[in-house]
């Protein structure tokens, strides 16, 4: 009984330090802590829920927005300790899979930025989905979640992958909390969090309210917005400038040509960008996913998302518009250096071979291309620089991955540039052909 007690007692109060928010729920003030476990921080057996990555972080980061994060906790899921605790061992517990391999830090290691760093993810019995791992990293600045924006909240976005086959392959949300259940501490953590057993809405809360304590600021460029000019380098002040120019990435993500967003570098808009369409027939698979999908069933759209080649349809699949067939939504690209491969499906291996991909406005023989698309007449020292510019964003906890990355990524572009092309580069737009009836 002394035993059960302590357990209970430890995944409880497992608060220790680390992350203090002041959030405003309903008009009140609460104050949430976040939880560090009392271990050896050098220790080679820490679990991965006891990895420092892994633990909520503080808002006094450089760069962290208060108010935009008071605003991003929701009336109806408020954070405490005691509920993020929760959520963060839920978060690696393989058993909210079918066969308990799997858990939601499998494709969000904390030690990888919160990806998996594979092309596309590998669930359940080795098998492969179609999109890549965003990271969950500030995800609770999301206006919507996954790659097609399929659901809005991070509450609504937990249960899909517990329930598709090839990712954690449950039957469905019940099958799962059965599993916890069936765990003496998740009864009394559930009711001492929620006042009653474990269900499913709870759980849900319960790992979105830990997904909204990875906070990731306090990267060199944030100290260089903040003022100290000697944070970045020249290299990485010219790709600042040149984001915001010539290369025309501030089109998506930094709102417009005259107020810079220094956030979260998104637009929180779907966009067409020329990835994949060559591989697919995405007209023929529109009218399949047409007859096939319902708009609002978010079950089908999920499986065609994560498990066939409509997946390519990207924002389509949600909106069944011929204007979204193609279009994936703007990642925020703080962290991007160490968040490799690249795009909604992986195919990029490099920052080098991103930027190439723009530099070509590559989409030729794509009636869908974004309109701001076009060949940007990037030299390799402008490459150089955009790419010093990304990798200033890398938080200083992947400080010290952000420059082994950094290492291998500019030795794999001096040899392997498969997206360069430089005469499409400095040519003109070519005309985009008319969509298809």
């Amino acid at each position: 009984m002394m035993a059960r007690a302590i357990a209970q007692h430890t995944l409880v109060s497992e608060v220790k330090r680390v992350l203090i928010l002041v959030v405003m729920v309903a008009g009140t003030v609460a104050l949430i802590v976040g939880c560090e476990r009392s271990v050896n921080r050098t220790s080679s057996k820490l679990t991965p829920q006891a990895e420092p990555l892994a633990q909520p972080k503080s808002l006094q980061q450089v760069g962290a927005p208060v108010e935009m994060t008071r605003a991003a906790i929701p009336a109806d899921n408020p954070q405490t300790p005691e509920k993020i605790s929760l959520g963060q061992r839920l978060f690696f517990d393989r058993r909210l899979s079918v066969d308990g391999t799997v858990s939601c830090s499998t494709c969000h290691d904390p030690a990888r930025a919160f990806t998996d760093r594979k092309p596309t993810s590998v669930g359940i019995k080795g098998r492969v989905g179609q999109r890549n791992a965003p990271t969950v990293l500030n995800t609770l600045y999301n206006k919507t979640q996954f790659w097609d924006g399929r659901v809005n909240t991070l509450e609504e976005q937990a249960p899909l992958p517990i329930v598709n086959s090839v990712e954690m392959g449950q039957p469905n949300l019940d099958a799962a909390v059965a599993q916890i259940a069936a765990v003496g501490d998740y009864q009394q953590a559930f009711r001492v969090v929620f006042g009653r057993p474990p269900n499913g809405p709870d759980l849900l809360q319960a790992i979105s309210s830990y997904e909204r304590t990875q906070l990731s600021f306090n990267s060199p460029f944030d100290h260089f917005i903040a003022g100290d000019k000697s944070a970045i380098d020249d290299s990485a002040k010219r790709g600042w400038e040149l984001f915001n120019n010539q290369a025309r990435c501030n089109k998506c993500h930094a709102l417009t040509d005259t107020q810079r967003d220094v956030t979260v570098f998104t637009d929180n808009d779907f966009h067409n960008i020329g990835i994949g369409i060559i591989r697919h027939n995405v007209v023929a698979l529109a009218r399949q996913a047409e007859q096939l999908i319902k708009s609002g069933d978010t079950s089908a759209i999920d499986h065609a998302a994560i498990q066939t080649d409509m997946s390519a349809l990207g924002r389509f699949l949600i909106t069944k518009k011929e204007r979204d067939i193609a279009s994936f939504k703007t990642p925020d690209i703080r962290n991007v250096l160490v968040t490799a491969p690249y795009f909604h499906d992986g195919s990029q291996e490099t920052l080098w071979d991103v930027i190439d991909h723009y530099n070509k406005g590559d989409g030729l023989q794509n009636p869908y291309l974004d309109e701001d698309i076009q060949p940007l007449s990037l030299t390799e020292n402008d490459i150089d620089d955009l790419v010093a510019f990304l990798a200033s964003l890398t938080s200083a906890n992947y400080q010290d991955q952000g420059a082994t990355e950094l290492a291998r990524q500019r030795a794999v572009s001096r040899t392997n540039r498969p997206q360069r092309d430089t005469a499409r580069a400095f040519g003109p737009k070519a005309p985009r052909p008319t969509p298809p009836k």
